[in-house]
């Protein structure tokens, strides 16, 4: 894809109007830089199209131009897929609106410039829940939020992003646009073409707006930490919540100490969650439509994992404060790992009878590869997804270090995939991990997944760095 001519640039600016574009330098910047800084992108110009119609007529001139695009929402992505490199950024988050909220159908169709946040406050204000959650929710966006199929700690009772959407609009890459927002939970008519969009990464269209299943309010909630020797124990102490419950388990995290040690020794107005030490941590979120249930599961549970031996300490939460104080550790893990310096980073799905098994094999494999390096492994184990995170190990020069990254990399996948697991649990590829997939996918799904874009975007306008 060659850069955009002038005469495409002119044409997407009178398209846009005033206030709808930028190729200011200075004002692009913020945008060019993923979390991780691992990309500085460049873009000859920033699009920041207000509704769905302007959005269908700038990628109708791209179309016509072959104009590249990356289509972007909140910047809080981790594998590169929203970042420029010469294409047209096309950002959505001027998308604004909340255009219905109707809880007879449990349903609430937003725009996609609408934060996570503000999804879930918008359900909350009509009496309903949007229970999708995770710790970049104040920035990421709805269409950001679907176009990566993000999943977040509540996906062991919820589901991912891709079980909660009931519709989408979306513009394609000749400029039409699909209009796709229906508040059914049955429609077997075909192709669903609102699930190709979801996970796609902004390489089959551009989402603009969708609607969203909502869910009761909890009338109990009911949250701890515990501390345990092993991973192991993790795993049986998960499926003896699950048989507690009947369903109710909400949030299920798990933590090693070292990250839990890092978020005391970097992120301001954490505490130790418990008195002792352990190896191992779980934080457990119960939640139940009657009163007072899900505090009483909770205590059941507790303390027959106390008799069985399963456990060596437990914290209840006794008011938000706490229940705060506990999630800040777990969602703080990331950023406390910034610095340490950084690491090799990696967001892997196993089924959870084999979680455990994974963290002690991988754990091996990596200590093989790397001699002394630091791991901090936690994540939604809930729904088999960790984040296998690898730190350079003490006196160990940084920048070779972070050279053998990708070798590294493919220490802990090759792990992953003899587990019969996913190296993108619910990043997705982006630029980071889409030529490494072609070494765990079949070519049968590669080729799939070819054909598929080429008949929907044949000019392959769309995000073109990202997928096959």
């Amino acid at each position: 894809m060659t850069s955009p001519s002038p005469e495409a640039l002119a044409a997407l600016k009178a398209a846009a109007g005033n206030g709808g574009w930028t190729d200011d330098p200075s004002d692009i910047a913020p945008w060019l830089t993923e979390w991780r800084n691992r990309w500085k992108g460049n873009t000859p110009l920033m699009l920041t199209p207000r509704s769905t119609e302007e959005v269908a007529r700038l990628v109708t001139i791209c179309a016509q131009h072959r104009v590249a695009i990356v289509p972007q929402g909140g910047d809080t992505g981790l594998v590169g897929g929203q970042i420029p490199f010469g294409e047209v950024l096309l950002s959505t988050r001027k998308l604004r609106a909340v255009r219905d909220v109707t809880p007879l159908d449990d349903a609430m169709t937003v725009e996609a410039g609408v934060t996570l946040l503000e999804a879930q406050q918008a359900a909350e204000a009509a009496g309903r829940r949007f229970p999708l959650s995770l710790a970049a929710e104040g920035t990421a966006t709805i269409g950001g939020v679907i176009s990566t199929n993000a999943g977040g700690t509540q996906v062991v009772r919820y589901g991912m992003m891709r079980d909660l959407v009931l519709g989408l609009e979306a513009v394609m890459p000749n400029g039409e646009i699909f209009h796709g927002l229906k508040r059914l939970r049955k429609d077997n008519t075909g192709y669903d073409l609102k699930q190709l969009l979801i996970g796609a990464e902004g390489t089959l269209g551009v989402v603009t707006a969708a609607t969203l299943k909502l869910f009761p309010i909890m009338r109990s909630r009911a949250t701890a930490v515990v501390g345990l020797e092993s991973a192991h124990a993790a795993i049986e102490l998960l499926a003896r919540a699950k048989a507690e419950t009947g369903g109710g388990v909400e949030a299920f995290e798990l933590m090693k100490r070292i990250g839990v040690e890092f978020a005391l020794k970097h992120i301001p107005d954490t505490r130790e969650p418990l008195d002792s030490t352990p190896p191992w941590y779980v934080l457990i979120e119960l939640a139940s439509g009657e009163p007072g249930a899900a505090e009483a599961a909770l205590e059941r549970l507790l303390g027959d994992a106390f008799e069985a031996g399963l456990i060596i300490d437990a914290a209840i939460a006794q008011n938000d404060a706490q229940r705060a104080a506990f999630w800040k550790v777990r969602e703080e893990q990331s950023a406390a790992q910034k610095p340490e310096g950084g690491g090799w980073k990696h967001d892997v799905s196993v089924p959870v009878s084999r979680i455990a098994d994974f963290l002690d094999e991988a754990s091996a494999a990596v200590e093989r590869f790397e001699p002394g390096a630091r791991i901090s492994a936690f994540g939604h184990v809930g729904d088999g997804n960790m984040h296998y995170d690898i730190l350079c190990p003490p006196g160990v020069e940084h920048a070779a270090f972070i050279g053998r990254w990708m070798k590294g990399s493919e220490v802990v996948h090759d792990v992953v995939a003899r587990y019969n697991g996913s190296i993108s649990a619910e990043h997705g590829l982006g630029r980071l991990k889409t030529e490494e997939a072609r070494r765990y996918k079949s070519p049968l799904e590669v080729a799939t997944m070819q054909a598929v874009r080429a008949a929907i975007d044949p000019l392959r306008i769309m995000n073109p760095a990202v997928l096959f």
